[in-house]
């Protein structure tokens, strides 16, 4: 089994338990409180700057095969995942500029940000964001809500294209020689953060 395929491997209980929780039930049934996904996407849109430079700074230590995927990455979560965001602000009522990150968010980027400091680690610890909402929007998509606001969330995530960078960022686990344990408690961490994330500041 390859590192990547185990670090998934270990994480389904993490998605499962993701699926249970009420923000994300909430997304699932079409239902959820408008201000609980408003506080959300207000959280996830600082959270994305983040990520990009995230992605930037692992780019500058990238081997040559990765740089481009990295950049891609760093590139369409700026340009295509925050234009989402802003999209839906407009219907929720997100105060995107005004936003202040709460206390999940803080804890979530400032591990990422560190790990990035060092290659290997830093593809291990954003791997659960990338394959979590890979998983997530794949299994909501089984059974779409239809709240058309909450389905547009659910199908951008299900997108096979999604699922395209998702599978690129395991192939760069699989090919850039991370130590196994680290990978495997950076990544255990960065979904246990995803979890908590859903328990958005009210």
């Amino acid at each position: 089994m390859s590192l990547a395929a185990h670090l998934e491997d270990i994480g389904r209980p993490l998605i499962d338990e993701q699926l249970v929780h009420p923000t994300v039930a909430g997304i699932a049934q079409g239902n959820l409180d408008e201000a609980v996904f408003r506080s959300w996407l207000e959280q996830d849109y600082l959270y994305l700057h983040d990520y990009v430079r995230v992605f930037s700074r692992l780019a500058w230590q990238a081997p040559n095969a990765h740089v481009g995927d990295l950049v891609d990455l760093a590139y369409s979560t700026f340009h295509e995942e925050l234009d989402l965001h802003r999209s839906l602000s407009a219907e929720f009522g997100a105060d995107l500029d005004g936003a202040k990150m709460g206390p999940a968010c803080a804890a979530y980027t400032s591990f990422l940000l560190d790990s990035a400091a060092v290659y290997t680690e830093g593809l291990a610890a954003l791997y659960p964001c990338m394959w979590g909402y890979s998983t997530l929007g794949r299994r909501l998509a089984e059974n779409p809500p239809s709240e058309p606001r909450y389905r547009r969330w659910v199908d951008t995530y299900a997108d096979p294209g999604f699922a395209e960078l998702t599978a690129r960022i395991a192939q760069m686990i699989d090919e850039c020689g991370a130590d196994p344990e680290t990978a495997e408690r950076l990544f255990l961490e960065g979904m246990r953060h995803e979890l908590a994330f859903w328990d958005v500041p009210r």
